[in-house]
């Protein structure tokens, strides 16, 4: 008399589907999280990006202000002559950190520094000892009008995460009010 001996278990097909399926299933959960990650990241450079140029708008406002408050034209020190930082043509950038100060990027567009932050206080600026940013921030002013009463302020902020070039622009008329 024979005894047939039943094993029971998997076969080799079901192990390989289960594995298969498996496998599926991790890779789903690593990319959901990995693209996650990636979007964080993307949002909060957007978001520091969105500051930077309001910053820069704000800056520009601040020498308009200071100026008429000290009886100069509104223009001076931002594009009231042609050896002005900013004056329309050109690109300049806005260091906000202390006193008010506005340079022209030398090679026009693309050409302006990259910004620099303080590891302890998180400001963001062009201090030589500070660390370097993928942050870079372009002003530019154009003349609304004949009189020049009115100008256009673009700040233009630029940052690259890999092989990724991103770009965040913010446009603002801000007038003469003396």
């Amino acid at each position: 008399m024979k005894k047939h001996f039943q094993t029971k278990g998997f076969s080799l097909v079901e192990t390989l589907v289960a594995v298969g399926i498996l496998a599926v299933a991790v890779i789903g959960a690593l990319t959901a999280a990995q693209s996650g990650i990636s979007s964080s990241i993307f949002s909060k450079n957007q978001v520091i990006a969105f500051y930077l140029a309001q910053e820069g708008v704000e800056k520009i406002r601040s020498v308009r202000d200071e100026n008429s408050l000290n009886g100069r034209s509104w223009l001076e020190g931002i594009a009231h002559l042609s050896s002005d930082p900013c004056y329309f043509g050109s690109v300049c950038y806005a260091d906000t950190l202390g006193p008010v100060s506005l340079t022209r990027c030398s090679g026009g567009a693309g050409s302006c520094p990259t910004l620099k932050q303080d590891a302890e206080t998180g400001f963001y600026g062009y201090d030589l000892g500070w660390t370097e940013t993928i942050f870079k921030r372009e002003i530019a002013i154009t003349s609304i009008n004949e009189n020049e009463n009115e100008i256009s302020i673009l700040v233009t902020i630029d940052w690259s995460k890999g092989i990724i070039n991103r770009q965040f622009r913010v446009r603002e008329n801000i007038l003469n009010w003396q």
